[in-house]
């Protein structure tokens, strides 16, 4: 079973909590997030620490428990350095630009493709074939980076498509023409 739940979490210089009747807010120098957590485990900030605490070892305390810890601790990371996602198109003529803070790719269909940046998050595009989503929430980042892999998923036969960088992509072998 894991014990992730039991770790203190450390705050780095300019980061602070409150807690208001487990409704925590997290303040660092990226920005604010707001979060309520379950009212059974007991959020304690003594100084630079927080500590989470359970009333009792059922199963379902100890899911609790770990995971209000881990999206405290992410909470943390992201208001002090933030959280990014890289991905990358492959294909021919596949690019992205940027239009304020709109994206907008094009990906091999007959109409570009816009994606609006939600609330918090910023794109970046290094090249016109890499696209970097960051923001201080890792929730929205994540699910911002996943939809904007969903508009063109990369196929097993060629590898065309927009993949995270450093993802592998399993090819098939196509027919053989007997």
């Amino acid at each position: 079973m894991s014990r992730i739940g039991n770790k203190v979490i450390v705050l780095p210089a300019g980061v602070e909590i409150t807690n208001n009747d487990n409704v925590v807010t997290v303040k660092g120098p990226k920005g604010e997030l707001t979060r309520e957590f379950s009212k059974d485990i007991e959020i304690r900030v003594e100084g630079t620490e927080v500590t989470l605490h359970r009333p009792n070892d059922s199963k379902e305390m100890k899911t609790i428990h770990g995971t209000t810890r881990a999206l405290l601790n992410n909470m943390v990371i992201g208001v002090s350095e933030g959280f990014k996602k890289q991905l990358e198109m492959r294909g021919v003529g596949y690019r992205a630009q940027l239009q304020g803070n709109k994206l907008v790719l094009a990906v091999g269909k007959s109409h570009p493709d816009e994606v609006e940046a939600p609330e918090g998050i910023t794109f970046e595009l290094p090249n016109p074939t890499t696209i970097v989503v960051s923001g201080i929430s890792k929730e929205v980042v994540g699910q911002t980076a996943a939809y904007v892999r969903s508009l063109r998923s990369p196929e097993p036969y060629k590898g065309k498509g927009i993949r995270y960088v450093g993802e592998y992509v399993r090819l098939k072998e196509g027919k053989t023409g007997k």
